[in-house]
């Protein structure tokens, strides 16, 4: 068997799959070649165009370096190694075999399948760019030059995952991200075994020095203008082929109360809406809870001609505030996860069924009271006016009423000064969750909960302690 014959068996020997396809060729002068490819994956037509069509037309090659000269595709790396090779074809790419030659080519030909860029849905708005991250990496990394053309931006690749091998991008900006975070965020992600990396979602879980608790430690989003504007303070972001939601670190609780839209509209209407999401999120967690403890606790809390219309509609209901705001918000997340899981029309028949249907039967039936109904209802759309924070407030809104049902006003209160306790001493990367409050920091108090003037944030943040902290020098008065 000669030369070009046990290379192509080598590499079949351990990619066995159907879709792992060898193209054999021969060029005029006689020249023997192999092109070892995945279907799907890789272009053919440009395996074609760029790689076959040249070569086939030669009529003298006598050493690999004359091969070389002659393909025409832009992405081309030496290599000798049959493991390498194997990785590459796995990842998208073709390898090039030349008969008579120990060495070959890695030819870059990744293609793989990708939806078109549109508006992400969970971060929809009004003013600004409509452009979102898509599941290919290489797209998302083109999103973002075109936003940074700094030669400072940097870009770093590794492999996650013993069997998916997922591409993972740190990125950050060299001179204001402080030093040293990328590499402790490199290390992290190279340490972690793992056989597949399906999602931003495990690497937001590996970088996480407490992943068991209730509070994330990275920020997501699926909105590059989101993603470059947090780079430029100062934060290291990570891309994740496969995924369109990008994390940043360090994380402050406060940036999920920020939204993109914020910086294209005027700071009253910003700080506004920043002060509202803030109060809704707190009406969402204590809202169930506040209402059984008062029932059950403490009465006098609820202002008496309110009490007599909640008396009125309790009146004969068989079950316990505590057992019935309890059963109430458990129907109201399961009608959320049907209508998530189920096809888009009959979802959409099922929200109607539930909300309308089953909510005024239950009602007429006596079996919820229309007070559970209308507080289950307006905290879950509390809730969802900062959509990445749901995933922790809800479970906070099930501890809550737990708490209320069972020991009432006091054990809200005390587990409220253990839960503010917790989060002063938590940190992201050396950065307080609770920052720019807790510590108080007055320069970065302007991009809080109160949004200053554009003019007025000449400096980055302080608690990132970036390298170059000036980033608005133009002076101008508000």
């Amino acid at each position: 068997m000669d030369s070009l014959q046990k290379q192509i068996k080598s590499v079949k020997d351990v990619l066995v799959s159907e879709d792992v396809l060898v193209f054999e060729f021969v060029s005029e002068g006689g020249k023997e070649f192999a092109a070892i490819y995945a279907d799907g994956i890789a272009d053919k037509a440009l395996l074609g165009e760029l790689v076959v069509k040249p070569l086939r037309t030669v009529k003298k090659a006598d050493d690999i370096h004359t091969v070389r000269r002659l393909l025409a595709s832009p992405e081309v790396k030496d290599c000798s190694s049959i493991p390498d090779a194997i990785e590459e074809i796995s990842d998208g790419n073709a390898v090039l075999f030349v008969g008579g030659e120990r060495d070959f080519f890695i030819i870059g030909l990744k293609k793989p399948p990708a939806r078109a860029i549109a508006e992400p849905p969970t971060q929809i708005a009004v003013k600004g760019p409509r452009e979102g991250f898509v599941e290919e990496i290489k797209t998302n990394m083109g999103l973002v030059r075109k936003r940074i053309k700094s030669d400072k931006l940097q870009i770093k690749t590794l492999k996650c995952g013993k069997r998916s091998q997922t591409t993972v991008a740190i990125v950050y900006i060299d001179g204001v991200c402080r030093k040293g975070l990328p590499e402790i965020l490199q290390k992290e992600i190279e340490s972690t075994q793992i056989d597949v990396v399906p999602d931003s979602s495990y690497i937001s879980a590996f970088v996480s020095s407490r992943p068991r608790s209730v509070f994330k430690r990275c920020a997501t989003s699926e909105k590059p203008d989101i993603f470059c504007s947090k780079i430029s303070e100062g934060r290291v972001g990570i891309l994740v082929d496969g995924s369109p939601i990008a994390l940043t670190v360090p994380y402050m609780i406060v940036e999920d109360f920020q939204t993109g839209e914020d910086y294209y509209s005027s700071s009253y209407r910003a700080t506004t809406l920043r002060i509202i999401r803030f109060i809704s999120v707190l009406i969402g967690i204590f809202l169930p809870a506040l209402y059984v403890s008062a029932q059950l606790f403490k009465i006098q809390l609820i202002p008496f001609r309110l009490l007599l219309k909640i008396s009125s509609s309790v009146q004969g209901i068989p079950l316990s505030p505590s057992i019935e705001m309890f059963l109430t918000l458990l129907v109201l997340e399961v009608l959320n996860e049907a209508s998530i899981r189920m096809p888009k029309y009959v979802g959409l028949a099922l929200s109607v069924v539930g909300a309308l249907v089953l909510g005024d039967t239950a009602v007429k039936a006596g079996i919820i009271s229309t007070p559970a109904i209308i507080i289950v209802a307006f905290s879950a759309i509390c809730l969802y006016t900062v959509p990445d924070l749901v995933e922790t407030t809800a479970t906070l809104r099930w501890i809550y009423l737990i708490i209320a049902g069972s020991i009432g006003p006091f054990g809200v209160a005390v587990f409220t000064v253990f839960l503010i306790s917790y989060l002063v001493t938590e940190q992201s990367y050396g950065v307080p969750l609770l920052a720019p409050f807790a510590p108080a920091i007055a320069g970065d108090l302007k991009d809080g909960m109160v949004k200053a003037n554009l003019y007025t944030l000449k400096n980055r943040p302080e608690v990132l302690k970036s390298k170059q902290k000036v980033r608005l020098k133009k002076n101008v008065e508000s």
